[in-house]
């Protein structure tokens, strides 16, 4: 009986050893993530103060990047790069993935890092929604009362700002309500794109390598067409040029934004979906308070309680859905989690 000990023993090693590999990949390419999204959307450059105006651009180099590494990852593996689904549905999702970051890079201009990141945690809302109407879900009560909950934690926390923001990245940049109604834009659309890649997945026996190249890649061409017509192409390279500490910003950006898709699909596939949203839940919370410490926004308490209530809800709900396993095979995880599903192979989970 005492032999198998040493192989369970390092079986349990290995597992713990993959997930500090998996957390640690997650939190310091998001957090950094979050950190340079910040800075590049609400910090001036220059000695003149100039912000960067340009999100559709930022879009472009992070799609881009993660197009083409995602190609160089298929083609290393020697795997098929021909599009399992009918192209035009790469491109719906690509539209919502454009209109999604654009809507989370435009907010920052309105509101501070800690009010964006707080409200992503609604997106459960918007996922339900969709949910219901192209895939047909049902969810229950309990699934209903956190997001009930989530949102009256977020309201609180944009409602009831601290009385003076000390932080010099924000004077005359504030605008609660136009910053909100493209947080609600960013929730919508990315709600559809994470439901829709369900659907895909579902529908097509498709690899998340694959969904990533064709969706990244009609990404780039949609964005750098809109950047065309906009006219912010060449001022957006003039500013990158004239300011490097930015264009090292942007390749850092695309680099980290990159690599965290990677350690995203190695979570998902290794431990599984609710694992990846109790980490994703946590990278959120670190973000929060990184960013209130590093660009100096104050909380007042009513923020705190928000705050409290927000990611106590999540907390309890992963803790429930944990203990209420039994344990799940892989496909029984993946629909008892239900709204967490589309999180598979996600572009959204900045």
């Amino acid at each position: 009986m005492a032999g198998p000990l040493p192989t369970t023993n390092g079986a349990k090693e290995n597992n713990l050893w993959k997930g500090v590999f998996a957390v640690s990949g997650i939190m310091i390419t998001l957090v950094i993530y979050g950190v340079l999204q910040e800075k590049i959307m609400r910090v001036p450059y220059g000695v003149n103060k100039e912000y960067f105006k340009y999100s559709l651009f930022l879009v472009f180099c992070n799609r881009l990047t993660t197009s083409a590494v995602s190609a160089g990852f298929l083609l290393a593996s020697k795997k098929a790069l021909d599009p399992v689904a009918p192209v035009y549905k790469y491109c719906l999702i690509s539209v919502s993935n454009i209109l999604t970051t654009t809507c989370q890079y435009e907010a920052l201009k309105y509101v501070s890092f800690p009010v964006q990141t707080l409200a992503k945690c609604a997106k459960m809302i918007p996922v339900m929604i969709w949910g219901t109407f192209i895939m047909q879900k049902t969810y229950r009560g309990f699934d209903y009362l956190v997001a009930f909950l989530v949102t009256v934690g977020c309201s609180i926390f944009i409602l009831f700002p601290a009385g003076t923001d000390i932080s010099p990245y924000s004077k005359g940049r504030e605008n609660t309500a136009w910053g909100v109604s493209l947080m609600v834009c960013y929730l919508g659309f990315d709600g559809f794109t994470s439901t829709f890649q369900d659907k895909l997945f579902k529908g097509y026996d498709m690899e998340i390598h694959n969904q990533i190249f064709y969706t990244t890649l009609c990404s780039c061409i949609l964005s750098l067409i809109g950047l065309i017509l906009q006219g912010h192409l060449l001022s957006a390279i003039d500013f990158v040029c004239r300011h490097t500490d930015c264009f090292l910003d942007i390749v850092l950006l695309s680099t980290v934004a990159t690599i965290s898709q990677f350690f995203i699909s190695y979570t998902i596939r290794t431990f599984g979906a609710l694992t990846f949203a109790a980490i994703m839940t946590t990278r959120q919370l670190v973000s929060i308070m990184l960013s209130c410490v590093w660009f100096g926004h104050p909380l007042s308490w009513e923020q705190c309680i928000g705050a409290v209530v927000v990611f106590g809800s999540l907390y309890t709900k992963n803790v429930l859905k944990k203990l209420s396993m039994n344990p799940p095979a892989p496909q029984q995880e993946q629909t008892q989690n239900g709204a967490s599903s589309p999180i598979k192979g996600s572009l959204n989970i900045f």
